[in-house]
């Protein structure tokens, strides 16, 4: 395997590392502060100076105005990015658009792509992805009690879904429900567009998560689909395939998740090494860093983190030589790994910085607490594990 980029990926990335260092790192402060929605004049000037550097929307195919890169390559960019929780909004690669942007490109019909994909690519509008639910377990996606019934040419739409990624602000859902009750589990469900206007979507809140309440696309919202109507020209794909759809989407999703983690890996690493070599502790000026404990951590913490980005990189070539379906294991193991290093590094670096830490004067106490659902979304680890191991078992069973 190699994973070895070319020069002009070189270049792109050596130009992405400096903009998030001079433009992006320094809002940052400012995002604690406010919030996103304030900073949306400013975000949009970053934004600019993207579509100026031809960088804007990088992972997108190139017949959809994107660069087109690989998903290693992306995958790298992904981490370059990561750095700052503004770095993929700015680029426009982030989720949950850049993972509609693969559904409508695959998926789609011509009219679909004119009135949502264009403009999802071009910045125009903005998109959120509602599947989880309130009452069933987001562990198993084909439990889904959110219904779409025929009437007419319509769909009606009924059921409470949450966490529905950036939905303040978003001109269109995709949305999963059950179509074909009487189908087999895993072709019950369909993907439906569902403008954000239309009557009977219902968004009621923004949730608080760990005691601050996102908004705009920092926002987790809880939708109520009352008797939602819109047209069945609104079906992705075929009918029944949701689940199969998602799973699509899921394998290459949790490659830019996982390279995002390892950007803030370093980037709290970083802070954390800057910290202990700053912070004194005796009277003769000794500082942190002179301490064991704080040399052990970052010892492991930087083992820990090129362990799990040369896993990452590895399933992205695997995905990229032989597709998702033969990277399974591969995607399962950075799945848990690679948000458990981030736990773990973020956990070391804010510990370093004691009570300053705790306070949003860094960002550590941003990336603490809004990446601790990295172990649930995308499948709880208890699951992937659980998954994992069964697979590998079944190669030792005796003849």
């Amino acid at each position: 395997m190699d994973f070895a980029i070319s020069d002009k990926m070189k270049t792109i990335l050596e130009m992405v590392h400096e903009f998030v260092e001079k433009e992006l790192i320094p809002l940052e402060p400012e995002l604690a502060g406010t919030g996103f929605k304030e900073m949306l004049p400013k975000i949009r000037e970053k934004q600019k100076k993207v579509r100026q550097m031809e960088l804007w929307a990088p992972n997108f195919p190139t017949d959809c105005g994107g660069l087109g890169l690989s998903l290693v390559e992306h995958g790298l960019l992904s981490e370059a990015l990561g750095r700052t929780p503004l770095g993929h909004f700015v680029f426009w690669c982030q989720a949950p658009d850049a993972g509609n942007v693969e559904i409508l490109h695959l998926h789609g019909t011509n009219d679909q792509k004119q009135k949502y994909l264009k403009p999802l690519v071009k910045g125009d509008i903005r998109s959120c992805f509602s599947m989880t639910e309130v009452d069933m377990p987001g562990s198993n996606p084909v439990l889904l009690e959110t219904t779409a019934v025929k009437d007419g040419d319509d769909y009606v739409i009924n059921g409470h879904k949450w966490y529905t990624s950036s939905a303040d602000g978003a001109d269109f859902a995709i949305v999963m429900a059950v179509t074909n009750p009487e189908a087999p589990d895993y072709l019950q469900a369909s993907m439906i567009i569902v403008p954000t206007d239309a009557p009977g979507f219902n968004l009621v809140r923004n949730i608080p998560v760990m005691g601050h309440c996102g908004d705009d696309y920092f926002s987790h919202a809880e939708i109520l689909y009352q008797s939602c109507r819109v047209p069945q020209a609104n079906l992705l794909g075929p009918e029944g395939h949701g689940f199969i759809i998602a799973q699509e989407r899921l394998g290459p999703g949790r490659i830019h998740h996982c390279m995002r983690w390892l950007g803030i890996c370093q980037r709290s690493f970083e802070l954390m090494c800057r910290r202990a070599n700053f912070r004194k502790i005796t009277r003769d000026g000794k500082p942190l860093a002179s301490r064991q404990i704080i040399q052990a951590w970052v010892a492991e913490s930087a083992a820990e983190i090129q362990a799990a980005r040369l896993m990452t990189l590895h399933a992205a070539w695997r995905i990229d030589q032989e597709g998702a379906k033969a990277a399974r294991d591969d995607i399962s193991m950075i799945k848990f790994v690679v948000a458990n290093t981030m736990q773990r590094v973020v956990d070391r670096a804010l510990q370093v910085h004691g009570g300053l830490g705790m306070t949003d004067d860094t960002i550590l106490a941003f990336f603490y607490r809004h990446e601790r659902a990295a172990r649930i979304y995308d499948g709880a680890d208890e699951v992937h594990k659980t998954s994992l191991a069964r697979r590998i078992l079944r190669g030792y069973v005796p003849a």
